[in-house]
C-alpha cells in the first residue's frame, strides 16, 4: 500500500530540517511558512500546497520534489492512477510528481492538470532554474514577465523561471501538460 503523499513529505521535511541543523524557528524565517504550519506538516496532520512546498524548497535551497524522492530502481514506470497529486489552494491545480529530482541529471518530471476557467500564480524559483512545459491537452496561457503566451496542445515552450510566472486555463476544457524542471 502506497504511503500517503502527506506523510512521506512531513517525513522528509524533518529530515533534511534535520540535517541542515535547523530549528523550526529557523526554518520558518527562510521559507516564509509559519512554525506551526511547519510543525503541522512534518507530524503529517497537514497537506501542503504547492505554493507552501514552492516556499520551502527556495529557502532550502533543494528541489520541489526532493520532497516525495523514492529509491530509483534501474527501470521505473509510473502508473497516474498510483500517483497522489499536490493541491493548489483551491484544488483546481495538480501536480503529479512522475520523477523525483535527479541531482545528476539536474531535472525533475511533472504532469500538471489545471481545470477549465482557473490559474496558478507560482512563485519565482531560483536563479536560472528552467522550465520546459510540452501541453499534451488543451491550450495554455503562461504570462512570463508580463507577457501571454499561448501554448496550443502538442506544443511547447522554455522559459527562465526565477521570476513570476502564471499558468492559466481560459477554457472550459482541462489542460493537461509535462513540465521538466532543470536545476543548473
Amino acid at each position: 500500500m502506497m504511503e500517503e503523499i502527506h506523510i512521506k513529505i512531513g517525513r522528509k521535511l524533518n529530515s533534511i530540517r534535520k540535517m541542515k541543523g535547523l530549528s523550526l524557528d529557523k526554518l520558518a524565517d527562510i521559507t516564509g511558512v509559519s512554525k506551526s504550519m511547519l510543525g503541522q506538516m512534518e507530524r503529517g496532520e497537514s497537506i501542503p500546497t504547492v505554493t507552501t512546498l514552492w516556499k520551502i524548497a527556495k529557502g532550502l535551497n533543494i528541489s520541489f520534489s526532493t520532497f516525495v524522492e523514492e529509491d530509483k530502481p534501474s527501470v521505473s514506470i509510473i502508473s497516474k492512477d498510483e500517483l497522489k497529486p499536490i493541491y493548489d489552494d483551491d484544488l483546481s491545480y495538480r501536480v503529479y510528481p512522475l520523477f523525483p529530482y535527479d541531482a545528476n541529471k539536474k531535472i525533475e518530471l511533472y504532469t500538471i492538470e489545471i481545470d477549465p476557467n482557473s490559474r496558478h500564480e507560482a512563485s519565482p524559483h531560483n536563479a536560472g532554474v528552467e522550465e520546459y512545459i510540452l501541453v499534451t491537452k488543451g491550450t495554455l496561457e503562461i504570462m512570463i514577465n508580463k507577457q501571454i503566451y499561448r501554448i496550443a496542445e502538442g506544443n511547447a515552450v522554455k522559459f527562465t523561471a526565477d521570476t513570476e510566472h502564471i499558468y492559466q486555463n481560459s477554457s472550459n476544457e482541462l489542460i493537461r501538460m509535462n513540465v521538466i524542471i532543470y536545476y543548473p
